[in-house]
């Protein structure tokens, strides 16, 4: 099992690159459809075109997932967004872009049940299963690193306005993706063949509900920052649109060097400590941003290096918590369980960017980092609730 979860390494990590591409390219549409004068209340609900079509097609992913397989489903996936990504650069109308962003959300939801079950079905370990995780998610990060640094040396270059033809790159390496997976044996995951609605009466217990809430309040927060940070830093610290993607890549790269760091040092740690180290220093980095701008200056440059650092202890948490239910969740329930994943995930992505989209219309951006860190103190008690109720085994 180990010996193919090794050939399955590079797909697996290519899978999620290029979702992150394509999920995390909302910052780039939203900045350059803003000086489209698109208004920031229609780019706000944009994301909810991507987000809640993934939460209604995981109600359905799972018996889906079961009949065709992982390996067709995922490939499926990927062939699709190759497609769309090469039609989306030749399209101007708006009402497209909704589209796009619908059926990304599907393929989306899909590949990462699928994913999430060929990893769960190869790797038993709770820290072994944690170190896979953060491999496979921190290539989501590097996908953010890569399509903002992408489309941020195009939107600067001469040919701006061709910025839309950085999607063909997308595509390119989709088909790639297929075409490596086509060529690999994989052990199928077990599935019971229940759909979400059928199997969920099993999963309602304190700890998994409190779970879900954690899942949607690190989503909630990270969304706040992968989707709006670009226009934060351009409307309120007025720097460029290079500028503002390019820092928000090296958040991005924050990202990927706290999951390659977790992947490492994993097994010299209990998971909930981590877990609690992670926590307390986005508040002590969210506390002195604060501290800057109400104190010092709103809009000091040395906010454009702080915003960053908040990813090296933001991006463990989402596969921390994960591997650390999914490894004591039977294997027949993990692509059901991975389905409430999805959907959470996507409520607190849709409800982030409706909320921040209110607060960019209506000029609040001095708010920003109170927002966050508010969200973050919710997160922190929904976090004590969580693993109270799993101590207690409630």
């Amino acid at each position: 099992m180990m010996t193919k979860t090794g050939n399955l390494s590079l797909p697996l990590k290519l899978s999620f690159l290029i979702f992150s591409m394509v999920l995390n390219c909302m910052g780039i549409v939203i900045l350059q459809l803003s000086e489209a004068k698109i208004t920031y209340e229609k780019l706000g609900f944009l994301e909810s075109f991507k987000d809640l079509p993934i939460a209604f097609i995981s109600l359905f992913a799972v018996s889906l997932i079961s009949k065709t397989g992982t390996k067709k489903a995922l490939l499926s996936a990927l062939l699709t967004v190759g497609i769309c990504s090469a039609i989306l650069p030749f399209v101007e109308v708006f009402w497209f872009y909704k589209l796009w962003f619908a059926i990304i959300g599907v393929c989306f939801a899909i590949g990462k049940i699928c994913v999430f079950g060929i990893i769960r079905n190869n790797i038993a370990d709770e820290k072994s299963l944690a170190k896979t995780m953060n491999n496979v998610e921190a290539s989501f990060m590097i996908g953010i690193f890569v399509v903002n640094t992408g489309f941020g040396w195009l939107i600067s270059s001469p040919y701006s306005a061709f910025w839309k033809l950085g999607f063909l790159g997308v595509s390119v390496l989709s088909f790639i993706t297929v075409f490596l997976f086509s060529k690999l044996d994989i052990s199928e995951p077990a599935n019971d063949g229940k759909g979400l609605i059928e199997g969920i009466s099993g999963m309602i217990k304190l700890p998994v509900i409190a779970f879900f809430m954690v899942i949607f309040f690190i989503v909630f927060i990270e969304q706040s920052f992968n989707s709006w940070l670009p226009s934060y830093y351009k409307s309120h610290l007025k720097v460029n649109s290079f500028f503002a993607l390019q820092a928000t890549s090296f958040m991005a790269l924050f990202s990927y060097a706290g999951r390659t760091v977790t992947a490492r040092l994993i097994h010299r740690f209990s998971l909930a400590n981590y877990y609690w180290i992670c926590l307390a220093s986005i508040i002590i980095m969210l506390c002195i941003i604060s501290g800057i701008q109400y104190l010092y200056s709103p809009q000091s440059g040395i906010l454009l290096y702080l915003f960053p650092v908040i990813g090296l202890f933001l991006s463990p948490l989402y596969p921390v918590i994960n591997s650390r239910i999914i490894a004591g969740m039977e294997r027949e329930k993990i692509s059901l369980l991975t389905s409430c994943i999805v959907i959470f995930s996507s409520l607190g992505s849709s409800v982030s960017s409706i909320v921040m989209s209110k607060l960019f219309g209506n000029s609040m951006l001095n708010w920003y980092s109170l927002y966050i860190l508010a969200a973050v103190i919710v997160l922190l008690t929904v976090s004590s609730l969580y693993f109270y109720a799993a101590k207690k085994n409630l």
